[in-house]
């Protein structure tokens, strides 16, 4: 995978690097908040679970059409304003959450979030990529993951300890969420975009018309085709989080479940890439996927709460094992000048997946998630199998450099 001269160019860069920091500020605001958030809507402001679900699938589905546009601009003007924009966005819903006091507020809120994380995914992961030599990009994206997710570590070890110190109440983390937030939007000022006197011969589509993927690819497409089926099973984490609640964890030890998920995510994010770059990616995204079937049927059948901490550590492995990875797949299988079109594409109909997940998970949930952790970890099984056995067909047909 790495052509000649290309494990010369330095992979660890500046961007990266800085990056890497600005997404570990902003994951400890977000994932501070994240792991109370079912709680806080539930206990504290009344909705049911399903209103949980809808939440959830409707705020990462409702960003889909902003992370296709986002990538697409990605490959025409600026990331970095991008980013700025994106990390911003997320900092004002914190603020919003912190103040609610009716859950459609939570979901407005929650929109706003994830359309920020919709307008900067594609332009940080492209940048990221142009500054990286294909042969390390697994290293590149796992590095970043590492550092994202230390923050998901920190943030709810941080919100633990607050809790305990506030006698155990809710809003006081809310409000404390939002200033990591506020300075990694600050930190975006370090990135260093070259400038691109030549943007990228590729034509935008009429308003209203149907966006091809046929300049990404047939490898592209059949990749996304795979990782689209995955994501309309793969709901959120917050009604994990609800089945933690049902087994018996109290709201602390659910905050140190959480960040046992995180801390395996964070390890296994930089091997992950690493191996990635040396074995074919669809294998470790395959991995990945047979570890996320065995965690989702553990927790379908799951009887006593010491068996969810084993269960939320093989998750945190599953998720190092496919989101950076996932990104070195895609932008190895386009064009060059094409990685935040189809970064943004992919994420954008994970989103759609999203929706379609957190909505029949939502309303099939009935007390107590055995049915939907059974159905999307069976699934996924199934997924698994069939990436590790044709898998290879999908990178045979790339016929770019990039």
């Amino acid at each position: 995978m790495t052509g000649p001269g290309q494990s010369k160019r330095p992979w660890l860069t500046r961007n990266l690097k800085v990056l890497s920091l600005v997404s570990l500020l902003q994951d400890t605001a977000s994932e501070l908040l994240y792991p109370i958030l079912p709680i806080f809507l539930t206990a504290v402001l009344g909705a049911p679970v399903a209103v949980v679900g809808m939440i959830e699938g409707v705020a990462d589905g409702a960003a889909s059409l902003t992370k296709i546009v986002s990538g697409r601009l990605a490959d025409r003007r600026s990331k970095r304003g991008l980013v700025a924009s994106g990390y911003g966005l997320a900092a004002a819903a914190k603020v919003i959450i912190a103040a609610a006091n009716t859950w459609p507020l939570v979901l407005a809120a929650r929109v706003l979030d994830r359309f920020g994380k919709g307008i900067r995914g594609a332009p940080r992961d492209a940048l990221i990529a142009d500054d990286t030599p294909t042969g390390h990009r697994g290293k590149a994206f796992g590095f970043h993951r590492s550092m994202d997710t230390a923050g998901a570590v920190f943030g709810p070890l941080i919100g633990l300890a607050l809790y305990e110190a506030l006698d155990h109440r809710i809003r006081p983390l809310l409000i404390v969420a939002a200033i990591p937030a506020v300075i990694s939007v600050a930190l975006v000022a370090f990135v260093h975009e070259p400038a691109r006197p030549n943007p990228p011969a590729v034509a935008i589509p009429e308003e209203g018309a149907v966006e091809s993927l046929e300049p990404l690819g047939r490898s592209y497409r059949r990749a996304i085709g795979v990782l689209a089926m995955f994501g309309i099973v793969n709901f959120s984490d917050a009604l994990l989080i609800l089945r933690a609640r049902h087994l018996g964890l109290s709201v602390a030890a659910i905050i140190g479940v959480y960040c046992l998920y995180n801390f395996v995510y964070a390890a296994l994010s930089y091997p992950a890439g690493a191996i990635s770059d040396r074995v074919p990616r669809h294998l470790v995204i395959a991995a990945g996927l047979a570890v996320f079937a065995v965690a989702y049927l553990g927790l379908g059948v799951a009887t006593t709460a010491g068996q969810v901490w084993a269960l939320f550590a093989l998750y945190g492995a599953f998720t190092a094992l496919t989101d950076g990875v996932s990104k070195a797949w895609i932008v190895d299988l386009v064009p060059s000048g094409s990685k935040g079109r189809a970064i943004g594409l992919q994420q954008g109909i994970a989103g759609g997946g999203a929706i379609v997940a957190g909505l029949w998970a939502g309303l099939a949930w009935n007390g107590t998630g055995h049915l939907p952790l059974l159905v999307a970890g069976t699934v996924t099984a199934l997924l698994a199998i069939a990436l590790a056995s044709f898998g290879h067909r999908i990178e045979s047909t790339t016929a770019t450099v990039n």
